[in-house]
């Protein structure tokens, strides 16, 4: 899965490219080969071309995996600079050497001047004085002490390159002159910083966009928090919604506005106007975001992006009726309606379903807080009513059930709330005479003498 977190980062990155005239480029950390799939690869490049980094226009996807050579190559390079030596202590043996097992390396192999072996971690030599600034765009110039910068892997005990390592290698290969990344890798830069360095070559510009948190102030995890920007898509949030959203943490647009048309923000979003603190992830307020966005839509674009619930997909689950029940042109009459009523796409299937099921499909709840004492009598007196109608129509529909109710003593609210369950088996939805005129006489008519019935 694509995390909103990754999302959010690559907006950033694809939006300062195209500023700078620059590339954005694609690369796919494939080494770690238990998290590695073909089907997951291309789940990101999906979920990037629903919000709009569209395969062909960036370079890539590169696989890192491509590259084992060159990470090959760069380790023995520093090994035979002295910038690396090679280790075998275990985790156990330094424990036991600095008695605290959050203690670093202690540096133990230094000058032990091990060969290569089996078993025998390939570590960087940090530099023992000074520090290492790393030039952030958002940041500022971050300092790190190299005294403290325990001397860390950078190829494991099998030779493969951990991804500290490969990391710097494709992106001194891929020539990249900008990471723009999550603070939570800011830990990491003073490191590769050093590698950029021993390597001789001059290190990228960075940029540590803040961390993105929950209602919490936690971060963002996929085992706890919903992350997936597939999952948000697959609910039925639109694209152009989610991605100004994403834009929205850690940057705000000029002016006390916060929706607004994307050339706009690809216009003012400013790397160095980055708010360094944790963003905070507000699904609430995406959800406001994504109504906004559904009630701007053209009524014939809102038909058609409602279609993949309608009829389902591969990753959305096929709607409660039959391919052959569903009437376009009733969906296209109640459409209006529906689109200033749901704030996710996939609400518009419990919105729209009495209208394609053969029988209504009652929420029992719903059932029970409807049909009070007096409410089988209520339904005769409407069935009798709506069987004498002149004409099928929303206002003279209204009107008869509000003679009903009054002959009863109730108020419209009242009098239809019966008529409203019996005929979609729900208390909240359309608004009921508009759907009693798509739904027709003969159907209304079924559902509420099969209602009147359940009530004997």
């Amino acid at each position: 899965m694509f995390h909103v977190g990754g999302a959010r980062s690559a907006l950033q990155n694809w939006i300062y490219a195209k500023q700078q005239g620059g590339v954005f480029v694609l690369r796919i950390e494939d080494t770690d080969a238990a998290r590695n799939k073909p089907e997951w690869t291309e789940g990101i490049l999906s979920a990037l071309d629903w919000i709009g980094i569209e395969r062909g226009s960036y370079e890539g996807p590169y696989f890192q995996s491509s590259y084992a050579d060159e990470h090959r190559a760069a380790a023995r390079r520093l090994y035979d600079s002295g910038r690396a030596y090679y280790c075998d202590c275990t985790r156990e043996a330094v424990q036991a050497r600095t008695g605290n097992q959050y203690t670093g390396y202690d540096g133990y192999c230094r000058d032990r001047g091990l060969p290569a072996g089996e078993g025998r971690a390939l570590r960087f030599r940090t530099p023992d004085e000074g520090s290492t600034v790393v030039v952030d765009l958002i940041r500022g110039e971050p300092t790190f002490e190299n005294r403290l910068i325990e001397d860390f892997v950078i190829a494991r005990g099998d030779g493969s390159p951990v991804f500290l390592l490969a990391n710097v290698v494709d992106d001194m290969t891929m020539g990249i002159t900008h990471v723009i990344r999550a603070e939570e890798h800011l830990p990491n830069t003073p490191k590769q910083q050093l590698l950029w360095d021993a390597l001789g070559v001059k290190p990228p510009v960075w940029a540590h966009v803040p961390v993105v948190v929950n209602e919490k102030r936690q971060k963002l995890s996929k085992r706890r928090d919903k992350v997936a920007l597939e999952a948000y898509r697959d609910e039925g949030y639109l694209a152009d919604a989610m991605r100004n959203y994403l834009m929205l943490l850690g940057w705000a647009p000029s002016g006390d506005r916060e929706i607004v048309p994307w050339p706009v923000i690809e216009d003012e979003f400013r790397l160095a106007e980055v708010n360094p603190s944790p963003a905070f992830f507000d699904e609430k307020k995406l959800r406001a975001f994504n109504g906004e966005y559904i009630r701007a839509l053209p009524v014939e674009e809102f038909v058609e992006v409602c279609r993949p619930w309608l009829t389902g997909t591969g990753t959305i689950a096929p709607p409660p009726w039959q391919p052959e029940e569903f009437d376009p042109a009733a969906f296209a009459a109640v459409a209006p309606l529906a689109q200033t009523r749901i704030a996710v796409l996939s609400e518009i299937v419990p919105n729209v379903d009495f209208l394609f099921v053969a029988s209504p499909l009652i929420d029992e709840a719903a059932w029970a807080k409807a049909m009070k004492e007096g409410s089988a009598e209520l339904l005769d007196d409407a069935i009798a009513a709506f069987e004498a109608v002149p004409s099928w129509d929303a206002e003279t529909l209204k009107a008869t059930l509000e003679t009903v109710g009054a002959a009863r003593g109730l108020k419209l609210g009242k009098a239809q709330a019966p008529v409203r369950v019996a005929v979609t088996g729900r208390t909240v939805g359309l608004p009921l005479f508009e759907s009693l005129e798509v739904l027709g006489p003969e159907r209304t008519l079924t559902r509420l003498r099969a209602a009147r019935l359940r009530l004997t």
